[in-house]
């Protein structure tokens, strides 16, 4: 790229954009991909390289770039309306979207409140379990329980559910404080905040979990079998269940959503990335019967939820998103997770494991971690091995020094070869090194 268009594009970019989880300084030294258009699973550069998005552009795109029956659901959509407001007012192509939705969710009488992103579906949920307590007469149930290593976003709320990474520390002053229990990393996570729920009911208004992964602290990974405790308690002590299914809806674990692996059905679930099949911004909270009732009452009135957001419920993303569930069923695209997961699972124990460069290597449907057992933290192990891989085009971005692996859930048994031949060669590039 250096010698090419793209070195002129990315000075142009690192002009006038700023981006995330980036430090701009460094951005030009890094050689980013600067991408015109896409193919299938491949996104293309300026200069005509080809990179196999391995990443599915930060885990959204789940059918691949370019798919046709998408790409159509747009433009008919197009022809009839962009987007109306959902603020006392409905669309009928939202309304046909919650409707599918609800045939499938596990939740029971579900009801869904559209946003944009990941951190506004968890920040809605954080409100509706805070706002529940005081219309049930409860108010002084408003700690929430999370897990060391979770991640449920950037915004202020979501950031104060996480963990101690993406500079959750650095914003302490600003964060509200949680009940505590340990990443997955630790056997024991879910045993210890099932005796949580037990020990703190009288204050918790809810439990918050990301089912099976915990994927941006690390592609963490808890056995389906540790949860239904969990949930168990959660019922008993009227502890109100949030799903974060952000990262793990739609297909990504093998199942459509984590929790029916998991055995849970949340009070509160939370969607994103995959729902629009990557193609638009497009978040859901989905609130159960219970949850739902306990917001009814007088107009004007406080068991009101003075909430939303200008663009939720967008009518666009609501019918790629329709399409895309449609796919999602009526296809075998999740028989093609469960055997590339297997395949995948397979070549890594096989080609990385025994490498001492490497210390675990984790998979569960296609969210798979392999955890480098880099010399140090100034090495930079992650980076490294992801830029190496960029250079032999295959795109990685990597979680500190775990090589976090999301291919399209399309992706073919050639090309989960080529994620995992690359991925050795960029590693003992960077480990000989």
């Amino acid at each position: 790229m250096a010698d090419g268009a793209g070195a002129g594009w990315a000075e142009r970019d690192a002009a006038v954009v700023w981006h995330g989880f980036t430090q701009m300084a460094a951005f030009l030294d890094e050689e980013p991909v600067m991408v015109t258009r896409a193919e299938g699973r491949e996104l293309i550069d300026v200069d005509g390289n080809r990179y196999l998005d391995a990443i599915s552009s930060l885990w959204v795109t789940t059918l691949g770039h370019g798919v046709a029956e998408l790409d159509e659901a747009v433009r008919d959509q197009l022809d009839r309306v962009a987007h109306s407001t959902l603020l006392g007012h409905g669309n009928v192509v939202v309304t046909e979207l919650a409707e599918a939705l609800a045939a499938v969710v596990p939740v029971d009488r579900p009801h869904f409140l559209f946003a944009s992103d990941g951190a506004s579906a968890v920040e809605q949920a954080l409100k509706l379990a805070f706002h529940l307590r005081v219309n049930e007469g409860e108010p002084g149930r408003r700690t929430f329980l999370a897990f060391e290593a979770g991640y449920h976003g950037d915004s202020i709320g979501a950031l104060s559910l996480g963990g101690s990474g993406f500079g959750a520390d650095l914003y302490g002053p600003l964060r509200f404080g949680v009940l505590r229990a340990p990443s997955f990393a630790d056997p024991s996570a879910l045993a210890t905040a099932t005796a949580m729920v037990a020990e703190h009911a009288a204050e918790l208004t809810a439990v918050v979990v990301e089912p099976l992964v915990q994927g941006a602290g690390g592609m963490l990974m808890a056995p389906p079998e540790d949860f239904a405790a969990l949930g168990a308690a959660c019922r008993d002590h009227d502890v109100l269940l949030i799903c974060d299914e952000v990262a793990t809806g739609f297909g990504r674990t093998g199942t459509l959503f984590a929790s029916d692996q998991a055995g849970l059905r949340p009070d509160l679930l939370c969607l994103g990335k995959g729902l629009t099949g990557g193609y638009l911004p497009m978040s859901a909270t989905v609130a159960s019967g219970r949850v739902f009732d306990a917001f009814l009452g007088a107009d004007p009135g406080p068991r009101t939820f003075l909430h939303g957001h200008s663009f939720g419920g967008n009518a666009l993303a609501a019918a790629v998103a329709l399409r895309h569930l449609q796919l999602l069923q009526d296809t075998g695209v999740l028989a093609n997770v469960a055997a590339r997961s297997a395949q995948l699972a397979a070549l890594l124990a096989d080609h990385l494991r025994p490498l001492r460069s490497v210390r675990e290597v984790r998979v569960r449907g296609l969210l798979a971690g392999v955890e480098l057992a880099a010399p140090g933290p100034d090495a930079r192990w992650g980076r490294r091995v992801c830029a190496a891989a960029v250079r032999r085009g295959v795109l990685l971005r990597p979680l500190g020094d775990v090589i976090a692996l999301v291919p399209p859930l399309t992706v073919t048994a050639a090309e989960i070869d080529r994620i995992v031949d690359v991925l050795a060669a960029a590693l003992a590039e960077v480990a000989a090194g």
